[in-house]
């Protein structure tokens, strides 16, 4: 069989609910979710850690970001080891296959080194986009900050667009040449603020969109950072009619950068590469933007964060249309599962599995029936929490303040936690249990130590 070419992008910030094709929220996506009638659609894919920087070198290293101490983003002020040139990197394995590798767009991965340094042959920046706008928009000003706002640059000088453009150009390249490609495609968007262009910043008013399901949080028994983030983004009063005009510009956005995959997707076809390509699309993780009335990623495990879309199209191994529920990890799946397509050596310290044997329908019996998301704290101050969600209840471990625990099958949108509900003592006491032999299995310092292990396995938390 010939080895196909590659296509992997990864969108910042996007939720699984706001792609089309999940059917939840009127999000127009339909690039998008053409790939995901062309491939296999993942619907309970989530993320290990719901951060920037921790995600994307879990999924270039294959394993928790805990295990090399990238705990949160390097950039925000409190220094943090990221992933080093001399650990493991996957892509360098592609040189096997002889690969020409190329990431376009977002890294976030190393303060200093680049793509290169990792098993790259090439990567674009966005030095060549900040110099074109220099240029041509010299005077163009943004002035509400992440809350977002209309982009008077057009659509056409988008960056959303200007990526796109530079992909497109890299696949014609390629494409003439003998070897296979990998290019990864790292959009900054849906991440705030978001400033849709043109057509896209009119896409959806405000007064026509619907709450998030979640937005009547009260907060009760929930742990007390969760309501104090509203008052270090200053909205502890924010209305819906407050939010809504956010959230139709992070709509706008998500539907601007599905306008953008169209014109990659369209590239492939026209450089002859569509039917030898296997195209990856999902997200780094997900995004509040006023659901449970919070804002961005930080201090929950919500779904509305650690959720995210998955799809797989590859031609010659995945059924058109397929759908699997299994609980499956981006970050950690993917690695394996790429390389064993390609019928490489797949590294036993992997945290993940490879997703092959779902693609070819074969019968899983061991399958986990379960997924963990970590988080460590960030810029508004360390705070550990881990999570453990199965079908029907998620269970998180905050460290530092009361756990959560939600039925996932009466209280889908997490609103009401029953961590004190006496007739949840067993599901309680279970859940720690698997959470602390996950973790352990996994190398996870936090339960290295008695004091913490004593919260978990001994159940004294309260």
């Amino acid at each position: 069989m010939m080895v196909p070419n590659i296509l992997f992008i990864m969108l910042d910030q996007l939720r699984y609910d706001c792609v089309g094709f999940s059917r939840h929220y009127p999000v127009s996506t339909p690039n998008i979710d053409r790939l995901a009638t062309e491939g296999a659609w993942f619907s309970n894919a989530y993320t290990p850690i719901p951060i920037c920087s921790p995600s994307r070198q879990a999924l270039l290293n294959g394993r928790r970001p805990e295990t090399f101490g990238a705990l949160w983003n390097f950039n925000n002020g409190l220094d943090i080891p990221a992933l080093e040139p001399e650990e493991y990197a996957w892509p360098r394995d592609l040189a096997q296959h002889s690969y020409q590798r190329s990431l376009i767009g977002k890294w976030h991965v190393h303060p200093d080194r680049s793509p290169v340094d990792y098993g790259y042959d090439a990567y674009v920046g966005f030095d060549g986009y900040t110099a074109m706008l220099t240029q041509a928009y010299p005077d163009v000003q943004y002035r509400n900050g992440f809350f977002g706002e209309r982009n008077p640059i057009p659509v056409e000088h988008s960056e959303t667009h200007w990526l796109a453009d530079q992909a497109c150009a890299a696949i014609q390249q390629l494409t003439r040449g003998q070897a296979p490609w990998y290019i990864q495609l790292n959009f900054n968007e849906p991440h705030p603020p978001c400033r849709p262009s043109g057509k896209f910043a009119d896409m959806y008013r405000p007064e026509d969109i619907e709450p998030w399901q979640a937005f009547n949080e009260t907060f009760v028994d929930k742990p007390y950072i969760q309501k104090q983030q509203l008052y270090n983004w200053n909205i502890e009063d924010y209305t819906w009619e407050q939010w809504a005009p956010v959230v139709a510009r992070y709509y706008g956005v998500i539907s601007q950068v599905d306008d953008a995959i169209g014109k990659v997707l369209q590239a492939l076809e026209s450089a002859g590469a569509a039917d030898n390509t296997m195209v990856i699309l999902t997200s780094d993780h997900g995004d509040m933007c006023g659901s449970h009335r919070m804002m961005d990623k930080h201090y929950v495990m919500y779904d509305d964060v650690v959720k995210v879309p998955l799809i797989i199209k590859h031609p010659g191994l995945v059924k058109q249309g397929a759908v699997y529920d299994q609980f499956v990890y981006q970050a950690l799946d993917l690695p394996p599962t790429i390389l064993e397509m390609l019928g490489l050596d797949v590294p036993p310290f992997f945290h993940g599995r490879s997703l092959v044997p779902l693609l070819r329908n074969q019968e899983v019996a061991d399958w986990r029936n379960a997924v963990v998301s970590t988080y460590n704290g960030q810029q508004f101050g360390l705070y550990t929490q881990r999570m453990l969600r199965t079908n029907s209840w998620k269970y998180v471990w905050n460290t530092t303040d009361v756990d959560e625990l939600y039925n996932l099958t009466q209280d889908p949108h997490e609103l009401t936690n029953l961590i004190y509900d006496p007739g949840c003592v067993d599901v309680v006491q279970q859940y720690r249990r698997a959470l602390y032999d996950t973790l352990l299995a996994e190398g996870d310092g936090l339960v290295q130590s008695e004091w913490m292990r004593n919260q978990l396995v001994h159940n004294r938390k309260r």
